[in-house]
C-alpha cells in the first residue's frame, strides 16, 4: 500500500487514519475489549498513525490506547491533542496553550500512554490568550528535549497556520472535511499546499450523519446541530446512499474516498469503533474516483443543503478555522 508522507518533513503513513475518540464514551457506550481489538486489526492492516485527545474521556482514551500498545508502539504513530479543558460534568470550559500548560499536559499524557515520546503533539484549538507563537515554540524545545517528534495543529485558519510555521515546521492541520464540511477549501487549504502541510480530515462521515447513524441517549452528537436537523438533512443521507448503492459501495466507504480523492496529501481520520467498521472503512482506499464522479457526488450531496452548523454554537466560537 502506497504511503502519503506528512507534510515536508513528517513521517510516512497509511492512507487511512485511526481515531479513538468515539473509544472512550464521546459516541455513548464502547466496549473496551473490542476497542483494544480494533486497534490491534488497525495496525495490523497496516493503519499506522493513531489519532487522540488528552481530554478524551478525561485521559481514559489514551490509557486505552497505552494499554492496546503493550508491545506493539514501534508500529504506531501517536498524534495527540491537548488544550481542551474540562470539568468534571464532562462539558468543555476553556483552553490553555500556556507553555507551563503545555509541559504538564505533556507528562500526563506520556504516563497515560506508556510511551517517552509522542510522535505528532498539537494543540486541540488556539488558545486566544496566547501567541500561537509561544505555543508552538515551547512544542519545539520539547522535540529538541526528545518528548515529541513533530508538530501539529487543529481546527486553526491560514494567518495563525503561517504564523506557527514560521516558529517551526508543520506537519499537518487536523480539521473537519466531508462532502458537507468544505469550508477549508476556499482560504485554509491553499496555504497548506504552498506550506507544505498536509491534512489529516476528520468527519469525513460528518461524525456518523452521512451514513444514517442514530446517537443515543448518553451520546454527544444528539446536542450537533445537524443532528437535531436530522428529518431536514435526510435527503443527503438518501442520495448517498443510493449513488454508493449504484456503485455496489457501502456509504462510508463512498464519502470516505471522496475525501481522498480531493488531495493526495489528505488523510482521512476514520472514527471506527468496531472491527466491522474498520473493515468497511478500508474498503475505501480501493475506490477509485474520477472527475465526473466527485462533480456527482457533490451535487447529489450538497454542502450548501446542509442544516445546521458542524458544533453548536458556544463551540463554533472556539474555532479559529471559522473566522
Amino acid at each position: 500500500m502506497k504511503t502519503i508522507k506528512l507534510g515536508s518533513s513528517g513521517p510516512d503513513v497509511f492512507p487511512l487514519s485511526l481515531g479513538c475518540m468515539g473509544m472512550s464514551r464521546m459516541y455513548g457506550d464502547a466496549d473496551e475489549a473490542e476497542s483494544t481489538a480494533t486497534i490491534h486489526a488497525a495496525l495490523e492492516r497496516g493503519i499506522n498513525l493513531i489519532d487522540t485527545g488528552d481530554f478524551y474521556g478525561q485521559g481514559h482514551n489514551e490509557m486505552l490506547i497505552g494499554r492496546a500498545l503493550k508491545g506493539r508502539r514501534d508500529k504506531a504513530l501517536l498524534s495527540v491533542k491537548f488544550g481542551a479543558m474540562r470539568g468534571p460534568d464532562g462539558s468543555f470550559v476553556g483552553y490553555d496553550g500556556r507553555p507551563i500548560a503545555i509541559k504538564n499536559f505533556l507528562a500526563y499524557s506520556l504516563t497515560r500512554l506508556g510511551t517517552d515520546y509522542i510522535d505528532i503533539y498539537r494543540p486541540s484549538r488556539l488558545d486566544p490568550t496566547v501567541p500561537i507563537e509561544d505555543t508552538i515554540g515551547t512544542i519545539a524545545d520539547l522535540i529538541k528535549a526528545g518528548y515529541v517528534r513533530h508538530i501539529g495543529l487543529s481546527e486553526v485558519g491560514a494567518d495563525t497556520i503561517r504564523r506557527a510555521n514560521a516558529v517551526h515546521p508543520i506537519v499537518d492541520l487536523q480539521i473537519e472535511y466531508s462532502l458537507i464540511s468544505r469550508s477549508p477549501e476556499a482560504k485554509i487549504f491553499p496555504v497548506l499546499a504552498e506550506l507544505g502541510i498536509a491534512v489529516t480530515a476528520y468527519g469525513v462521515l460528518s461524525r456518523g450523519l452521512l451514513t444514517g447513524s442514530t446517537p443515543a441517549q448518553n451520546d454527544f452528537r444528539r446536542n450537533m446541530p445537524r443532528f437535531a436537523n436530522r428529518e431536514r438533512n435526510q435527503p443527503l443521507i438518501d442520495a448517498l446512499a443510493t449513488m454508493a448503492a449504484q456503485r455496489n459501495v457501502t456509504p462510508a466507504q463512498l464519502a470516505i474516498a471522496w475525501v481522498r480523492a480531493k488531495g493526495a496529501s489528505i488523510v482521512p481520520v476514520i472514527g471506527a469503533r468496531t472491527r466491522q467498521q474498520l473493515d468497511d472503512a478500508l474498503g475505501a482506499v480501493a475506490i477509485e474516483l474520477t472527475a465526473a464522479d466527485i462533480r456527482a457526488l457533490e451535487s447529489a450531496v450538497s454542502a450548501d443543503a446542509v442544516v445546521g452548523t458542524r458544533y453548536p454554537e458556544m463551540l463554533m466560537k472556539h474555532l479559529d478555522s471559522e473566522r
